[in-house]
C-alpha cells in the first residue's frame, strides 16, 4: 500500500527539521535538504544540496531549479543529489526562503522551504575622511547612483556565466586585515554605511591578486571604490578589487586564482591605502571571507 501525500508530507518535514529548515510545502516526493553549514551565517554563501529521500526507481531526481532572495541558484549534480551556491544576505529576518523544482520522471514539483538563519556578531568604528567623501553633493551622488548600477550590471551577468572555478579562493593579500565585512562605519561623526567588504593592509604598489579563477568583466574609477576590478567568477559570483594604485588587467581577460590584477592604492574613499575586497552572489552582498571556506565546508558534509 502507498504512503498518502500527506504522510509523505510529515515525512518531509521531519527531514527538513533535522536540516536546519523550518516550514515546507511538501511535493509528493520527499527530499532531504542540508545546508552547509546546517545554519548558514547571514551575510556569507553556503552550499545547500537537494537530496532523494528514497532510492526507489519512480524517486529519481533527474534536477533542480530555484531561487532565494531574489535570486536564481544554479543546481549541478552532487551524488546523492544537487547542490547550488547560495548567497544569505546581511540585512532581513532570521530565515530565508527558498523555492524549487524538482524534476522527477514524469512530472516536476515545486516546493517552499525556509531555512533558518544565525546571525554575525558586528562591530562599529569610526573614520575621518574629507568632508566631500563623508557627505557627497547631489552630482557626486547622482555619479555613485551610475556607479552602483553598472556594478550590480555585472553581478547579475554572472549570472549567465558558466562556473569557472573548481578550487577554493584564496586571500587576495596575505598581510593584516584591517576591517571585517559587517562592520557599521561613522564617518566624521555619522553613521552612512555599512562595511561590506574584507580591508587588507599593504603599501601602494604592493600586488593584489586574483581570488579565483574568473574574467575581468569590469574595470573602472569609482568615486567611492577608486580604481577597481570586477571579476566575474560564474554561477552568479563575483568579486571586487577596490582603492587600487594600479590595474594590470583588461575588461575580458580570463586570470587564473592567484595571479596578479594590481597593486594596493589609495584611490576613491579611503584614509589610507589598503585593499577593500568585496563579494557577490548575484546582487547580494556577502563576506568574501566565506568563499575561502567553501570548499572546506563541502568537504565536511
Amino acid at each position: 500500500m502507498k504512503p498518502s501525500t500527506a504522510a509523505l508530507a510529515g515525512a518531509l518535514l521531519a527531514r527538513l527539521a533535522l536540516t536546519g529548515v523550518l516550514a515546507a510545502q511538501a511535493p509528493p516526493s520527499a527530499i532531504t535538504l542540508r545546508p552547509t553549514p546546517a545554519l548558514p551565517l547571514k551575510g556569507t554563501v553556503a552550499w545547500l544540496a537537494v537530496e532523494p529521500a528514497s532510492a526507489a526507481p519512480g524517486d529519481t531526481l533527474l534536477g533542480v531549479e530555484g531561487e532565494a532572495a531574489g535570486e536564481p541558484l544554479h543546481f549541478t549534480p552532487a551524488t546523492p543529489g544537487y547542490a547550488a551556491l547560495l548567497g544569505v544576505p546581511l540585512e532581513g529576518d532570521d530565515s530565508l526562503d527558498v523555492t524549487l523544482r524538482l524534476d522527477w520522471p514524469g512530472r516536476t514539483d515545486t516546493t517552499r522551504v525556509r531555512l533558518a538563519l544565525a546571525r554575525p556578531e558586528l562591530r562599529a568604528e569610526k573614520l575621518r575622511v574629507a568632508p566631500a567623501m563623508a557627505s557627497p553633493d547631489s552630482a557626486a551622488r547622482a555619479r555613485i547612483e551610475r556607479e552602483l548600477a553598472r556594478s550590480r550590471e555585472v553581478s547579475r551577468r554572472s549570472h549567465d556565466t558558466p562556473r569557472l572555478w573548481s578550487n577554493s579562493f584564496r586571500l587576495p593579500r596575505p598581510s593584516r586585515i584591517t576591517s571585517v565585512y559587517g562592520t557599521a562605519r561613522e564617518y566624521n561623526g555619522q553613521i552612512t554605511s555599512r562595511h561590506l567588504g574584507t580591508d587588507f593592509a599593504g603599501a601602494i604598489g604592493a600586488p593584489v591578486r586574483a581570488a579565483g579563477r574568473g574574467v575581468v568583466a569590469l574595470v573602472a574609477h569609482f568615486y567611492l571604490a577608486g580604481r577597481a576590478v570586477y571579476l566575474d567568477h560564474g554561477g552568479g559570483l563575483v568579486t571586487g578589487y577596490f582603492h587600487l594604485s594600479r590595474i594590470d588587467v583588461a575588461e575580458g581577460d580570463t586570470v587564473a586564482a592567484g595571479q596578479p590584477i594590481g597593486a594596493v592604492g589609495r584611490s576613491g574613499r579611503v584614509t589610507g591605502p589598503h585593499l577593500h575586497w568585496i563579494a557577490r552572489y548575484g546582487t547580494i552582498t556577502v563576506d568574501p571571507m566565506s568563499l575561502v571556506r567553501l570548499e572546506r565546508a563541502m568537504a565536511d558534509r
